[in-house]
């Protein structure tokens, strides 16, 4: 049992797919479904998935009468191009719609990814992610824990702002979807007696709660926020943020 226990703190990205339903990502396909909407995805529109997982939003793009591939390092299903965003195997201007949903967070080389992105996107194509931003110091947490809640990349929400519209990108519409973390976290916590559980594996355990007590205290401060965002290619690479990441607001329904 132990040795069990030892492996979800050392694991816990992979602990958390046993317990949550759906997509990966806070909000699920609920979440995916409006961003799909607010990037115009319908009739004609090609659209990419990058990390795509299980396909989900590759199903909803072709129920909508589009185009859809998937792209993941590591495919689940048929059908699904093995490969990284940060060296995508596909020609320029191929697609309409990027989407890109808590992966870009996990990029090693962020500006490279989204230079990507531009790249594969047709003139006017719209880049649409999610992603978790920091205000300020990224919490001090256990690096397992960090990783797992996309934390240990780049998360500064100016500099990711900043980032998005260097690589020729505006930002046309940005939304604030915290409540989708702690609709995430309320979901995990009533599946999984997780104090009862880490109190179990003493120190080590411990310093888990405490992590998740910080994380948890950041989230609800707004420290921590999940961003849903839609940015045009416009060509203008190296403009500069223009105040976007400023200027969330919270996303309605």
């Amino acid at each position: 049992m132990r040795n069990v226990l030892e492996s979800a703190v050392s694991d816990p990205w992979g602990t958390m797919q046993l317990f949550v339903d759906g997509p990966m990502h806070p909000g699920g396909t609920e979440a995916t479904a409006r961003l799909l909407d607010r990037a115009g995805v319908g009739a004609d529109t090609r659209l990419l998935d990058v990390g795509c997982g299980s396909g989900e939003a590759l199903e909803s793009t072709r129920e909508r009468g589009g185009t859809a591939v998937g792209l993941d390092v590591e495919p689940r299903t048929d059908g699904i191009v093995r490969g990284d965003m940060s060296r995508l195997p596909f020609a320029e201007g191929g697609f309409d719609v990027v989407l890109a949903e808590c992966v870009l967070c996990l990029s090693a080389d962020y500006p490279t990814a989204l230079a990507e992105a531009r790249r594969v996107l047709d003139d006017g194509g719209r880049l649409a992610f999610s992603d978790v931003v920091v205000d300020g110091e990224v919490p001090d947490v256990p690096d397992a824990m960090a990783e797992a809640f996309c934390l240990s990349g780049h998360r500064d929400r100016t500099a990711v702002f900043g980032a998005i519209e260097d690589a020729g990108f505006a930002v046309v519409d940005s939304r604030t979807r915290r409540e989708d973390l702690l609709e995430m976290r309320d979901e995990l916590a009533g599946k999984v007696d997780h104090e009862r559980l880490l109190g179990l594996l003493g120190e080590r355990g411990e310093r888990a709660l405490a992590g998740i007590e910080t994380l948890e205290a950041a989230v609800e401060s707004g420290r921590i926020d999940y961003v849903s965002v839609v940015a045009e290619a416009d060509g203008d690479v190296g403009a500069g943020a223009s105040g976007a990441a400023a200027g969330t607001g919270a996303e309605a329904g």
